[in-house]
């Protein structure tokens, strides 16, 4: 019996995975409390699989993992943003990762994981064979469509869904926006609320009056917020995969993202793919899909089928593949 960690379930990226999981494998619970990101959760975790039954096994849609490898374990490392990021990283992070997942790796019966540059980042990082890492992808929820009710706050925006941290590249879409030479109503959309780094930039480069802040936006009023949009701006350093990228292109709204990491292959030919850290690029990216009709039909196209590529029953029934594995005892070699 294989049972499922719910703790990660949530709002947030990973949160997201474990809920359709949870909902597409129907596993049983583990029993076991606390947040699986606490410093205390690899004893926690050891414990709890200790007191299973000899035949049972355990499943995490999150990066947690054991203080040893017990049971057969199963875990996701989404990406590798606390290695690779310095400003997302601290010494506690970087010593769980070195003795805590690294450990995991070697000892887990597969690591999944979403996309293929977080696959081959693991795979290197870890020095573990190949084989041993799965990439399952990612789905896009059904309530991001072409038919939801659009945002409609009484102006024309530029949609920039992020979080504030450094990786997310948000001081250069401000830069980018203020440059970029368009209808000066157009205004600039930013989830989550702002910071003073930033609201000190927007006035440096006078542009305050034209970019808001909306605060934190519940999940099932993201698809209509994307479907308002004139376009998703998300040239992000740093992403295991970037759901922002197609649930905008499920909701046909033409996304700029970057050229780095998993955003390419996410992506596709969809987007109009930008170096992050050309502000020059950006802006251009911004003026392209603000003044060309034609670019914009293409890209809503090509966007609403590249979405489509990413559906969570094909997520479910990878995981299942790899849970079927472990049933048969199917070694990574």
């Amino acid at each position: 019996m294989v049972m499922f960690d719910p703790r990660w379930s949530g709002d947030h990226g990973i949160g997201r995975v474990s809920r359709m999981l949870d909902k597409g494998l129907g596993l049983p619970h583990l029993i076991i409390s606390g947040k699986p990101s606490s410093p205390f959760d690899p004893l926690r975790l050891l414990l709890s699989m200790l007191l299973l039954p000899k035949k049972c096994s355990v499943f995490s849609p999150g990066y947690n993992a054991p203080l040893f490898v017990v049971r057969p374990y199963i875990f996701t490392i989404h990406d590798l943003n606390h290695i690779d990021r310095p400003e997302n990283s601290n010494f506690l992070k970087r010593l769980y990762y070195r003795f805590i997942m690294r450990r995991a790796c070697h000892g887990a019966f597969r690591v999944l994981t979403v996309s293929e540059f977080s696959r081959q980042r693991i795979v290197s990082w870890a020095q573990v064979p190949a084989k041993r890492v799965v990439n399952i992808s990612n789905g896009v929820d059904d309530c991001y469509r072409t038919d939801v009710e659009p945002y409609k706050p009484g102006y024309q925006y530029l949609l920039c869904v992020g979080n504030r941290k450094a990786h997310k590249n948000e001081a250069r879409v401000l830069v980018a926006f203020s440059k970029a030479k368009i209808d000066s109503a157009i205004r600039l959309i930013f989830t989550g609320h702002s910071n003073n780094d930033l609201m000190l930039l927007c006035r440096q480069l006078g542009v305050e009056n034209r970019v808001v802040f909306l605060g934190r936006v519940p999940e099932e009023n993201l698809p209509g917020l994307y479907r308002g949009g004139l376009a998703l701006v998300f040239p992000s350093l740093y992403e295991g995969f970037g759901l922002p990228v197609i649930e905008s292109m499920a909701c046909g709204t033409p996304v700029i993202t970057s050229n780095t990491t998993s955003l390419p292959e996410v992506a596709g030919d969809a987007a109009i793919l930008v170096d992050p850290l050309s502000v020059e690029q950006i802006s251009v990216g911004i003026e392209r899909l603000c003044s060309d009709m034609n670019l914009r039909e293409i890209l809503i196209k090509r966007g609403i089928q590249q979405a489509k590529k990413f559906r969570w029953d094909v997520v479910a029934s990878n995981v299942q593949d790899v849970l079927t594995d472990l049933g048969k005892g199917v070694t990574y070699q």
